[in-house]
Parts: C-alpha cells; sequence; structure tokens
C-alpha cells in the first residue's frame, strides 16, 4: 500500500517537531512549509494526499493556500489548524473548500482519527458512481452536483453531506450517524455547532427558500432528511 504525504503548514517550530514525529510515527510522509510562499512551492513540486494548514502564518493564511488548491481543481483533503474557536473563521474555512478543522490545543489522537478518516473517504470516493435523485444528480467521482440542471457550487465538506443524505433519500439520518460518516467521531471530536454551520450553509446553496427548505429537512431532536422532489 502507497504511503500517504501530508503537506503541513505551521510556522510553530516546536509544534512542527512534534507533528512531524507524530505523524511519521503513525506511517505517513511529512513535508513542511513554515510560511505560505513555501507551500506554494511544495504545492508546485510535489502531489499530496492531504494538506494539514494552520490558519495564521507569517505572510497570509490556510485559507489562501486551500482557495488557490480549490481553484487549481483540486480535492486533495484539507484539515485546517487553528486557534480560533469562532464560527466566523470556522465558517470561512469550510466556505473555502475545506474538509475539517481542529483547534489548538488538540490531542495528537484526535488529529490522527480525522486524517485516516479523510484518507478512507477521499480513496473510497474513486469507485462510487452516479446517483441521481430527483431533480438532483451526483458526480462522485468528480465530486460535483447539479439541482434542476444547475450546477451547484459546494466545498468538499458539503458535498460530502448531501451525498451521504441522498444515499438515504427519504429516510431521516441521525445527527449521530452524519457526524460518524463525516468525521469518524459521534461527536467526541466535533463542535456541536459545527454540523448545523454545514447544513445552514448547504440550505443556502440547494433551496429557493432556505427558511422553508423543500429539499434538506429537519427532523427535530433526531438528525435531518432528503426529500426527493421530481422537477
Amino acid at each position: 500500500m502507497a504511503v500517504s504525504r501530508i503537506l503541513l503548514l505551521e510556522d510553530d517550530q516546536s509544534l512542527v517537531d512534534g507533528l512531524s514525529y507524530a505523524l511519521c510515527k503513525n506511517g505517513y510522509e511529512v513535508d513542511v512549509a513554515h510560511d505560505v510562499a513555501q507551500a506554494f512551492e511544495r504545492l508546485g513540486a510535489q502531489r499530496y494526499d492531504l494538506l494539514l494548514l494552520d490558519v495564521g502564518l507569517p505572510d497570509g493564511t490556510g485559507f489562501d493556500v486551500c482557495g488557490r488548491v480549490r481553484r487549481q481543481g483540486s480535492r486533495v483533503p484539507v484539515i485546517f489548524l487553528t486557534a480560533a474557536d469562532e464560527e466566523l473563521n470556522v465558517v470561512r474555512g469550510l466556505d473555502g473548500g475545506g474538509d475539517d478543522y481542529v483547534t489548538k490545543p488538540f490531542r495528537l489522537g484526535e488529529l490522527c482519527s480525522r486524517i485516516r478518516a479523510l484518507l478512507r473517504r477521499a480513496g473510497a470516493s474513486a469507485g462510487e458512481e452516479k446517483i441521481v435523485c430527483g431533480d438532483l444528480s451526483l458526480d462522485a467521482l468528480g465530486g460535483r452536483a447539479w439541482l434542476r440542471g444547475e450546477a451547484l457550487d459546494l466545498t468538499a465538506a458539503e458535498y460530502r453531506l448531501l451525498a451521504l443524505l441522498v444515499r438515504n433519500a427519504n429516510h431521516i439520518v441521525t445527527r449521530e450517524a452524519i457526524l460518524d460518516a463525516l468525521w469518524d467521531s459521534a461527536g467526541a471530536f466535533v463542535d456541536g455547532n459545527t454540523l448545523s454551520v454545514y447544513v445552514r450553509r448547504l440550505r443556502e446553496k440547494v433551496e429557493k427558500d432556505p427558511s422553508h427548505p423543500e429539499h434538506l429537512l429537519t427532523a427535530r431532536g433526531f438528525g435531518y432528511q432528503w426529500k426527493e422532489v421530481s422537477p
């Protein structure tokens, strides 16, 4: 089995040393960039299986790196490292194409669990086929979606949530099942508001009136459901 290569973008040398050691012990190859400019250099010369990006750098942010990668068409998994446990930063990172985030200080076991989950999903996506549900169609291989023939501008995380709900169309998917599928944990490592953020942002993109959704419905106290609506 090929070894997964990770790009770590972090300017705190003590954290770099600890993370590099831990990731290598877990079987990953790790390249390090200490600022945004170095990250762009590494990305131009090497293909990576996952990006681990600090948010605040001397010459920019991890959001800048993620944004450029996504504009180039890459769907490489991205995890943000942030010291700012604020919804605004979390939403900015997710909207910019990030897949997950961890707040410093974090447990190495937690981070490795998230990395494994994202790498598994990235590897599994290549075997999926197209999904059609009413007026929605998904290209699982390309991570793209269309509603009523219009392309949806989704982040990688939003696409995964949508795909999970659509595969279970007309059935309620519990919050615990969603968190387990998306983050490989039933909430132990995830802020309780994160799923609500995903759902709200996704509704803004798939619903004619997000305040009165037709597709993405809330089963209060249980979870969420994708309701099939024909054209």
